[in-house]
């Protein structure tokens, strides 16, 4: 698959009670952009400069037609993969259960459930045809949001103010927290890079006697990053770094399953990385089974992700990359990630 990181859907973040049918719904990505990755007009504007790219993309995210394609291409993720394009199990953790949802072709929403207050957090919900456990209580980009609100009057819409969220509510900044129940706390992190407004949610684990969660969309995959669409690499490694300096017992729960394809990549840039190549053949275990890869924890990820990798000897060396007399370190770690992102694009595209 040629595109698969350049999936910039706005996310949809919709928090239900699971007895009661009300919704409280945080618009986190959008469902249409999700099957942008798998056409063919991104697989040709991928190879073209970034405005032109933005044209093409700002047509199907924002017109009737690209809404009518979006339709079609969900239709034809559901005909391919009616079970789900992965199996999957739920994560429990002192009575927070984190289930995640195959979507599409190869997207993960995420249902978090609280048993003790029955609050339930459904993150990046691209498609409202999988069943959750609750109603469809998610629509398409053009009039989703606006739905839910019409049908649960108490439905409250949080987003970036920058990703022109329609019905939005309750704008969210950077370290700002949502609490919901007694015990379900998300912080928000502003990450761009990815694009302008992107965000990523950490429940917090301190409150649950356990590790932390990341809900971390398009910016971080296991042992991958999203493209750069919307920002550069100096803009790209800050967000990075705000993953990296969370806890390493961390979960990583990102949007996309991409664990092969990211770990086969990584193995040809780093090829005498011990950790990853026995990541790599535990992945291709789970995927012979089509089991899901999630969550590994940023521990892990320290040790085999390249692109949280920036600082490490071992990854210059042999991506054959010295730092120049004249420039500082965070610079050469910006010019150590841009390399790997042109890499990883060539070695998609190939």
């Amino acid at each position: 698959m040629a595109l698969p990181d350049w999936t910039v859907y706005l996310p949809v973040l919709c928090f239900a009670s699971v007895c009661g049918g009300f919704y409280i719904c945080r618009v986190f990505k959008c469902a249409r952009i999700s099957a942008w990755k798998n056409s063919p007009i991104a697989k040709l504007m991928a190879r073209t400069e970034k405005p032109l790219f933005w044209i093409a993309y700002s047509l199907y995210t924002r017109t009737k037609l690209g809404y009518i394609f979006h339709k079609r291409q969900m239709r034809k993720a559901r005909e391919r993969y009616p079970a789900g394009h992965s199996r999957t199990q739920p994560t429990i953790i002192n009575g927070i259960k984190i289930i995640p949802v195959p979507i599409l072709s190869d997207n993960y929403s995420y249902v978090v459930i609280d048993t003790a207050s029955n609050m339930a957090v459904v993150v990046d919900p691209a498609d409202p045809q999988p069943d959750v456990g609750f109603s469809n209580i998610v629509q398409d980009h053009s009039g989703g949001n606006r739905a839910l609100k019409r049908r649960y009057r108490s439905c409250r819409v949080y987003g970036n103010a920058m990703d022109n969220i329609p019905g939005l509510t309750h704008p969210l900044s950077d370290q700002d927290t949502i609490d919901f129940g007694t015990r379900l706390r998300f912080r928000a992190f502003y990450t761009p890079g990815h694009t302008v407004g992107h965000i990523i949610y950490l429940p917090d684990g301190r409150a649950l006697g356990g590790p932390s969660s990341l809900f971390s969309g398009d910016l971080v995959f296991l042992s991958g990053c999203g493209r750069m669409f919307e920002g550069n690499a100096s803009t790209m490694l800050s967000s990075l770094d705000t993953v990296g300096s969370l806890n390493d017992d961390t979960l990583l729960w990102p949007g996309h399953e991409y664990a092969e394809d990211n770990l086969l990549f990584a193995a040809e840039v780093e090829p005498c990385n011990v950790v990853q190549k026995q990541k790599l053949l535990w992945v291709l275990q789970q995927r012979g089974q089509r089991l899901c890869t999630c969550p590994s924890t940023l521990a892990e990820e320290k040790q085999y992700n390249p692109f949280l990798r920036s600082h490490s000897q071992d990854l210059h060396r042999a991506l054959g990359l010295q730092q120049k007399q004249d420039e500082d370190w965070t610079s050469y770690r910006a010019r150590v990630l841009e390399e790997l992102r042109r890499r990883k694009d060539i070695y998609k595209d190939r």
